[in-house]
């Protein structure tokens, strides 16, 4: 029985993990406020911003989240933001998307307009853990917080400090996809998930197989970043249909027969469903 998971390991999210698990100190205390989609948009705060990798371009391949080269293809289009251990609560907040903006009085160059973002990636060391919310930046959305003609300006200007508002995530229809992982067979399944609206983040997985009538919901778990992985004692029989529970709403939805019955890994499959 195979048990392994083959999206490649990214060095950020052990040390994540372990900013967020409090071994550093300016993680210690730390308590998530309870947000919806009502105050979504509505409480600013302080965070430092930095930004890393080419300057027009996505920040890393992916990121500590697993998405990939989609980071730099619509809905995403580049706009991503590895986050401190403080919001990144070890992968939990994979997906979640915030208003960014940089005020005029901080720089010159700062237009003060509000940008989305979407945590894609975990920034593990410097100002993401001695900062209390940190964003690195992917070059173009750093840049996109300037006037216009003047991101190598803001760029070049250091860490800054910006102001942050959690906010829904909508991508304009798009429906959740799924994409599975390349480990996966018969007794071991693990799903990059991909594209939620609403929260923007998970707070549990679920999957139910089709044969023989079953009504068995069997939990996934959190296998690292936005991937969710169930690990099965005999072996499954596809297709399969995916309930997914948002973080902070609590709303359920289902992709019914999501997953094929003649499913391959490494392949993504898109269901109907979304929410909002």
């Amino acid at each position: 029985m195979a048990t392994h998971n083959s999206f490649p390991f990214h060095p950020s999210i052990f040390l994540c993990v372990v900013a967020s698990l409090g071994f550093s100190q300016t993680c210690i205390g730390f308590k998530a406020k309870h947000l919806n989609l009502t105050t979504f948009g509505t409480r600013w705060s302080w965070a430092g911003a930095t930004w890393y990798g080419s300057p027009n371009g996505a920040g890393s391949d992916g990121g500590s989240c697993g998405y990939g080269n989609v980071v730099s293809q619509p809905p995403f289009s580049s706009m991503v933001t590895g986050i401190g251990p403080s919001l990144y609560k070890s992968g939990k907040e994979c997906g979640a998307c915030y208003k960014i903006k940089c005020p005029k009085r901080m720089h010159p160059s700062c237009s003060g307009k509000p940008m989305r973002v979407v945590i894609t990636d975990c920034c593990p060391g410097g100002p993401c853990v001695t900062d209390s919310a940190h964003f690195d930046l992917s070059g173009t959305a750093f840049g996109a917080m300037a006037k216009a003609g003047e991101e190598v300006k803001l760029r070049d200007a250091g860490i800054l400090k910006i102001r942050y508002a959690r906010i829904a995530c909508n991508y304009s229809g798009r429906t959740i996809a799924f994409h599975v992982d390349l480990g996966s067979n018969s007794n071991y399944f693990a799903v990059l998930v991909e594209y939620e609206e609403g929260d923007g983040d998970l707070a549990a997985v679920s999957l139910k197989e089709a044969s023989m009538g079953s009504e068995e919901w069997r939990s996934m778990q959190q296998s690292w970043g936005a991937v969710w992985k169930l690990d099965a004692a005999s072996e499954m029989q596809p297709p399969f249909s995916i309930q997914l529970t948002s973080q902070y709403s609590r709303e359920t939805i289902v992709a019914k027969n999501v997953i094929p019955e003649n499913w391959k890994p490494g392949a993504t499959y898109r269901s109907l469903v979304n929410y909002l």
